[in-house]
């Protein structure tokens, strides 16, 4: 089953009404900002057969009034709050509150294209065999980041894999015991934990997955001090 922090939801048991084909989990710190953009956006998808799942790692700003307008708005949309544990286990806290055959994930800071989901989930249908998927990131060509092989040096973002691309069957994340805690590496720790027992696949186009690194994003924060170390 995993981990003991991951509990798959008893079968037959529904909260809400009929399971979504996916669950979106939005981790947000102190984004008031932000978040709503990152909302609106999966408000506009063009795929309607979703849930909203948004969890606050313990943040001090008025987050909960910018979400909970939309709560009270929006039956699909959910509100968790917590202690500050860092974004792995934000995730995967996430990942457990969710009742969708798939998962996929945006940061506070980022936003979908309206046919991001859609695009993702015809592409699983289309391919049953694979259980997740990374890709098709929109992002300023020069953004650099730390290398997850190579900790003492920078490879540019386009190299990587993005969490906000991942999509996955919910049952995988289970299975692997969701983000492994190696801030900031969880993206990558996490495509090779699957990758090694699972089918996964890179789904470049159409690129839907709109990236914006914020002033205090986490991959920011491990870049700045790695040039301090370097300096």
């Amino acid at each position: 089953m995993g981990r003991q922090d991951l509990v798959t939801p008893a079968a037959g048991e529904v909260l809400y009404g009929p399971a979504p084909s996916v669950s979106v989990v939005i981790c947000t710190f102190n984004r008031a900002g932000l978040v709503g953009r990152a909302i609106e956006s999966v408000l506009a998808q063009t795929w309607r057969d979703w849930e909203l799942v948004i969890v606050d790692d313990g943040g001090s700003d008025s987050t909960f009034d910018v979400v909970n307008r939309y709560v009270m708005e929006h039956a699909g949309i959910r509100y968790l709050k917590h202690r500050n544990r860092e974004q792995a286990l934000a995730r995967n806290l996430g990942i457990k509150a969710s009742f969708g055959e798939y998962v996929a994930f945006l940061d506070s800071d980022d936003a979908y294209s309206p046919e991001h989901l859609e695009s993702r989930l015809e592409y699983l249908r289309a391919h049953p065999e694979v259980d997740m998927i990374q890709g098709g990131l929109i992002a300023d060509p020069d953004i650099d980041v730390v290398d997850y092989f190579d900790r003492s040096r920078t490879i540019n973002l386009h190299e990587c894999v993005v969490c906000g691309t991942f999509v996955a069957k919910r049952s995988v994340l289970v299975e692997v015991g969701g983000f492994p805690d190696e801030p900031p590496m969880e993206d990558t720790a996490l495509w090779y934990r699957v990758k090694a027992r699972f089918r996964t696949a890179e789904v470049m186009e159409p690129r839907t997955y709109i990236y914006t690194r914020a002033e205090s994003s986490v991959t920011r924060d491990a870049l700045e001090r790695l040039r301090a170390l370097v300096d």
